[in-house]
């Protein structure tokens, strides 16, 4: 299991995709050892020891929300990001609480199924390659029964067929057009305007996905096309449905993860104090959050799912509050808190260059699609750094994404030109930076609406 993995190579691995945030990265990576710690221990230990659930705290795109998805990721778990003020907005906030569970659980669907898919590929290929025959060569409409003609009818059918076969496996008939039947995929029916179905109750959700039956219709397609088709089709039906909300069910109790974004919306100095207005609201929220991060049991289509071993990850800036804001109650059940630290001018420099998939990277790539060789210098490079932190000093600090909007501001030109540039070699340097940001940067007033 990758939660096997050792504190240390979880950060690693961390490291090769988020720059600095050495105390959250060492937090994550300690609960998720934890995990695979509980798992060794007897079962009546094990059901006792509950996740040790985690505020970060620090100001946007230090790396919060990146740091739990990549988490994710690397261990395989079925993962979400919710906002909290998004249960701010309902007056039955209960019920939307719930949904995150749903939610997650249809996450962990999705990777139960892709792990099907994997195996029962060669399968379903195989399933295919009959299927695809069957289209080329169609049956012979019923004829009265001759003993010896029949033999000799699939024989020479038989021959033909694997001929057929031996150029579809060859990738000759590829170009071939056969008929298929398509199901038509419609959205699902809306019964009130200001009520979705995933706030409709299970059944009669189930009800009416039932009613709506399936639209079929035949269409032609060249087997390349159809191979694709046939191949989800195929896949859909060797999976085990059972097999997967069963698998799904676990994997979510044992390995969920759940990213609850802005958390320090929902609390204040005067949330729960009996005010009135937003705070009455907000209070509303935190209790309903609580019995979810507590440990509770959600239906769900799947079956019921059980929260006890759920982790949670929170985040917030808490500029205005701060985590003892919150609900004494709730504070207990994320007993770890992290600060981040706000990316110095050193770290803008190791975001453009360090990662596996950095800026600069993304941005090379990009234009070689166009035949544009685009490098960055070492002093181009320094330059962005250099204007990304003094921005985020003088105006409204957004972290790492300043670079993303003083980056496009650099190559926007090469972008939109990229086709028809008859210079294929572009070096942006720090002459460029200052030619193209330079003049921004200095007028406070301008840089705060254009970077």
């Amino acid at each position: 299991m990758p939660e096997s993995l050792t504190p240390r190579q979880v950060v690693a691995e961390l490291d090769k995709h988020i720059v600095g945030q050495a105390a959250a990265k060492k937090a994550v990576a300690v609960a998720i050892r934890n995990r695979w710690r509980r798992q060794q221990l007897p079962d009546d230990l094990r059901k006792a020891v509950t996740p040790k659930n985690i505020i970060l705290i620090g100001p946007t795109g230090v790396g919060k929300t990146e740091i739990a998805r990549r988490l994710a990721e690397l261990v395989g778990a079925p993962f979400i990001k919710v906002e909290a003020t998004k249960f701010t907005e309902v007056g039955y906030v209960g019920r939307d609480v719930d949904s995150m569970i749903r939610d997650l659980m249809e996450a962990a669907v999705g990777l139960v199924k892709q792990r099907q898919r994997e195996t029962l590929w060669s399968k379903a290929n195989d399933r295919v390659t009959e299927r695809l025959l069957d289209l080329l060569l169609p049956k012979p409409k019923n004829t009265p029964w001759e003993p010896e003609s029949e033999t000799e009818e699939d024989e020479k059918r038989s021959r033909t067929r694997e001929k057929f076969r031996a150029k579809l496996l060859a990738g000759e008939l590829e170009e071939s057009i056969v008929e298929l039947t398509i199901e038509n995929k419609s959205a699902p029916v809306q019964i009130f305007s200001n009520m979705g179905m995933e706030n409709m109750d299970l059944s009669l959700q189930g009800m009416f996905e039932q009613l709506q039956g399936r639209n079929t219709q035949p269409r032609q397609v060249p087997i390349k096309e159809a191979r694709k088709i046939l191949l989800e089709q195929e896949t859909e039906a060797l999976i085990d449905r059972s097999l997967v909300a069963e698998q799904a069910v676990d994997l979510v109790q044992n390995h969920g993860i759940i990213f609850l974004d802005e958390i320090d919306k929902i609390c204040g100095p005067d949330a729960g104090g009996g005010g009135r207005g937003p705070d009455v609201s907000r209070q509303g929220v935190q209790r309903d959050l609580l019995p979810i991060v507590e440990g509770t049991t959600v239906n769900t289509k799947y079956g019921p799912v059980k929260t006890d071993h759920i982790l949670f990850i929170a985040a917030g800036a808490f500029h205005v509050s701060k985590p003892s804001d919150l609900m004494p109650e709730l504070q207990g059940r994320f007993p770890i808190r992290v600060e981040l630290t706000d990316l110095t001018r050193d770290d803008f420099l190791r975001i453009l260059t360090e990662p596996k998939h950095s800026l600069t990277r993304q941005y090379s790539e990009l234009l070689k699609t166009e035949g544009i060789d685009l490098t960055f210098t070492p002093d181009g490079v320094g330059a962005l750094a250099d204007v990304a932190f003094e921005l985020n000093r003088a105006t409204q600090n957004i972290g790492a994404r300043r670079l993303h909007t003083i980056l496009e501001k650099v190559a926007e030109e090469y972008s939109f030109e990229g086709p028809d540039l008859a210079e294929k070699r572009v070096s942006i340097d720090a002459a460029t930076v200052a030619a193209k940001i330079g003049p921004i940067a200095k007028n406070e007033d301008l840089s705060k609406y254009i970077l």
